[in-house]
């Protein structure tokens, strides 16, 4: 029985990363500067060095599930993060046409960062 899946993500620099991370409440764990992970309660994401990647065309993302997208928007929206150009950016929690209720967040990098969870039905 699969649990859990961890994406493999790039990191121009990983103190950029690492920082932008804790802010959103995460752990950091690092093997030297081969490896990076970041963990909050059962997230766990991962990242590789890459020095040369370009978040301008980065097409590196993951889907994660909270219990409440709304609190964990409420939580991103605190940091003033961007809403129209640039990276790291940040989109508030809103309903989709697709049953989610989702907010987005791209990093430093550009990874993009759906955050979702369904809309109750009733």
């Amino acid at each position: 029985m699969l649990e859990q899946a961890c994406p493999i993500l790039p990191s121009r620099d990983f103190d950029v990363t690492e920082a932008f991370y804790r802010k959103l409440g995460f752990e950091a764990f690092r093997h030297e500067d081969q490896y990076l992970i970041v963990n909050r309660d059962r997230i766990e994401l991962h990242f590789f060095p890459y020095a040369a990647h370009s978040p301008e065309t980065c097409n590196h993302g993951a889907y994660l599930r909270p219990a409440d997208v709304d609190a964990i928007s409420s939580e991103v929206a605190a940091l003033d993060l961007s809403s129209t150009d640039g990276v790291p950016r940040f989109a508030p929690a809103e309903d989709k046409p697709w049953g989610m209720r989702e907010a987005v967040i791209w990093d430093p990098d550009g990874n993009l960062l759906r955050i979702g969870t369904e809309i109750a039905h009733g």
